[in-house]
């Protein structure tokens, strides 16, 4: 195992990718918000890697990062958390990595390993394509937005003192 996967941790990945999105917006101005939609973004953002030339060792750390980003979506969007594997355990040699997603309902995935194999194998494993097809996610109906209330319910703009909606407010 090389040097950077020792320094993973499933509590730094969220740090891994924020950086990485910081970065992309200010060399590329590439619009990362975490959402499905962007990992056709990120596709398209490992082709250029690929044109690119040279093998999976020039780009390791950028892959990293990216892969990073791959699993904060599926942490956002799709309910998993970042867990550390154990030196012992099974996945972590299947994996390549310290670090997978369990899913909500017990499944381990490998976002930085199935970055690895879209800039090996190229379109046909696309990170887009990766996250429709994942078994055991949320289902969109019960994926909290940004600033939704904890129970999923819309909230009412009342008048405070009747309790009733403001004129023209939605419900």
């Amino acid at each position: 195992m090389d040097r950077e996967n020792r320094k993973l941790c499933a509590a730094d990945m969220g740090r891994h990718a924020s950086e990485f999105v910081e970065r992309a917006a200010v060399r590329s101005r590439l619009p990362l918000d975490y959402s499905v939609t962007s990992l056709r973004i990120v596709d398209r953002l490992i082709d250029g890697l690929r044109q690119g030339g040279g093998g999976r060792e020039r780009v390791n750390g950028a892959l990293t990062a990216i892969g990073a980003y791959v699993g904060e979506v599926l942490v956002r969007e799709a309910g998993a958390v970042w867990v550390d594997l154990p030196p012992e355990h099974l996945l972590r040699s299947v994996f390549g990595h310290p670090v997978g997603v369990r899913m909500p309902d017990g499944r381990m995935w490998n976002p930085l390993g199935r970055t690895v194999n879209r800039f090996e194998v190229g379109p046909q494993e696309s990170l887009h394509t990766y996250f429709l097809t994942l078994h055991g996610r949320r289902s969109p109906r019960t994926r909290r937005r940004e600033g939704a209330s904890p129970t999923g319910c819309r909230r009412r703009r009342t008048d405070g003192l009747t309790g009733l909606p403001y004129p023209g407010s939605r419900l």
